[in-house]
């Protein structure tokens, strides 16, 4: 059997079971979904997945204690266990930024460690920016500590790691989102041991050089029509996940019309 996960930012649960994005997750053929930026309760997730067809899955939703902000949620066909919100700083427990859990990995029948993360979209310096980084070191270690094992991350990182993941990158030098110390950190975590966890972004290495596939743009004016996006959504593997991965998928919509978040989501399959 393969295991088929999903990752998905749907700019509000609420707005996206109104535009028909859970309905096309529901859809979708995933042992595993991950979404972000829920913004919603625990109580208000459930009410929009049980009206969409997805009521019977495994959840577990991280929510924030400002209402209506960042918001995360794990959805698994199997039981969810070991269930930890935050990313291992009790500065984040209250974000609604991460929830990770362990299912039952059909390819395999063993544990997986999957995380479902939301990064600060932060600024060019200050306060911010500064939180930023503490989220971004946090990750680190949490990759740091699952190297070993089977382990996933699904994130809206707020980050273009490279030239090939932003567009207009020349226009965006110094912006949060492509600042050098955001960009430093993915290249810790990619990088091999032992100088790093040797983590790997499935998007790219199964994606080609670039540039793209994007998986955001705006929904002002017409970046998505000209494909003016940035890659910031991905799924991040474990060594030994990544041996087993066989494609990745951005599933950009077809039209603006037809968009029911201003992210596409994106799926990876494991053999």
């Amino acid at each position: 059997m393969t295991l088929h996960v999903v990752t998905a930012n749907v700019n509000g649960i609420r707005a996206a079971l109104r535009r028909g994005g859970l309905d096309w997750l529901a859809a979708c053929g995933a042992d595993v979904i991950c979404l972000q930026e829920v913004r919603a309760t625990p109580a208000q997730a459930d009410a929009a997945l049980g009206a969409s067809g997805l009521g019977d899955w495994h959840v577990a939703v991280a929510d924030s204690v400002r209402g209506g902000h960042a918001g995360v949620a794990l959805l698994s066909r199997h039981a969810l266990a070991e269930v930890r919100i935050g990313v291992g700083v009790e500065e984040f427990a209250e974000q609604g930024r991460w929830v990770e859990a362990s299912v039952t990995d059909p390819g395999t029948g063993a544990d997986l460690r999957v995380a479902s993360g939301y990064v600060h979209t932060g600024e060019p310096a200050g306060a911010r920016a500064e939180e930023k980084d503490r989220f971004l070191t946090a990750m680190g270690r949490w990759m740091a500590d699952h190297a070993a094992g089977p382990a996933l991350v699904c994130a809206d990182l707020n980050v273009a790691h490279t030239k090939a993941d932003i567009k207009n990158w020349r226009g965006n030098r110094g912006k949060a989102g492509f600042l050098a110390t955001e960009r430093a950190h993915l290249d810790q975590w990619y990088a091999a041991p032992p100088e790093g966890p040797g983590w790997v972004d499935l998007g790219r290495q199964l994606g080609g050089d670039g540039p793209g596939p994007y998986t955001w743009w705006s929904w002002r004016g017409r970046g998505f029509d000209t494909d003016g996006g940035w890659r910031i959504d991905a799924v991040l593997a474990s060594p030994s996940m990544a041996a087993r991965a066989t494609g990745v998928t951005v599933h950009k919509a077809a039209t603006y019309a037809e968009r029911w978040s201003d992210h596409a989501a994106v799926s990876a399959l494991f053999d």
